[in-house]
């Protein structure tokens, strides 16, 4: 199958890309793992003990940094996980109740103190799809966050700047004390990417 000029300018782009070189040089399963570092290390989230909620965890970037800082870290998505220490990995749907049911089990009543999600629907190329399907996306996993977090705790999502995301943010406000938006240097600047920080749930 001929490989589309798109596909071969975001090839060459990804290949070239210095924090997906900088990835395989350090050992991390994704650029992205550059991402949640940065902000981390302005919001400090990450503490030794935290019980993290990975949410559309495949490839694993996110939670591997988050093990590697000491959180006790549960991984679901559809997809498969390679096995990575210090993380549990759930694979299935996390709005199923067979899912939620093995998640709660597997917590055994340990309070969830931070729920992070860097999922993004497959691009289709229409743009106004693409968004929507992304804010939904954003939407579940504050739905999620709502309903597992301890007060207190706190939430990261990717979002799009687009049609919904004041929505969103308006939303995200009645569910936590305070939001932030972060944009950081591993984004690619073209890219309306940007994370959302809940911090300090509500009860």
């Amino acid at each position: 199958m001929k490989r589309s000029k798109t596909s071969k300018q975001w090839m060459l782009e990804h290949v070239t890309d210095p924090y997906v070189q900088r990835a395989q040089k350090d050992g991390y399963r994704s650029r992205a793992a550059y991402k949640l570092l940065e902000i981390d290390q302005r919001d400090h989230l990450l503490q030794p003990g935290t019980v993290v909620v990975d949410l559309g965890a495949t490839p694993g970037g996110w939670s591997q940094v988050a093990a590697a800082k000491g959180c006790r870290v549960i991984a679901l998505d559809l997809l498969p996980f390679q096995p990575l220490a210090g993380v549990e990995f759930i694979q299935g749907d996390f709005r199923d109740d067979a899912v939620l049911a093995e998640l709660e089990a597997r917590l055994g009543g340990t309070p969830v103190s931070l729920v992070i999600s860097d999922m993004a629907p497959n691009i289709s190329g229409i743009g106004v799809a693409d968004q929507a399907r992304a804010m939904h996306l954003a939407e579940l996993a504050l739905d999620f966050a709502s309903n597992h977090l301890k007060p207190g705790g706190s939430f990261l999502v990717k979002v799009f700047q687009g049609a919904g995301f004041e929505d969103f943010v308006k939303l995200t406000r009645t569910r936590f004390a305070k939001v932030v938006v972060r944009k950081p240097k591993a984004s690619r600047d073209r890219s309306s990417e940007q994370y959302l920080l809940g911090l300090e749930k509500l009860e």
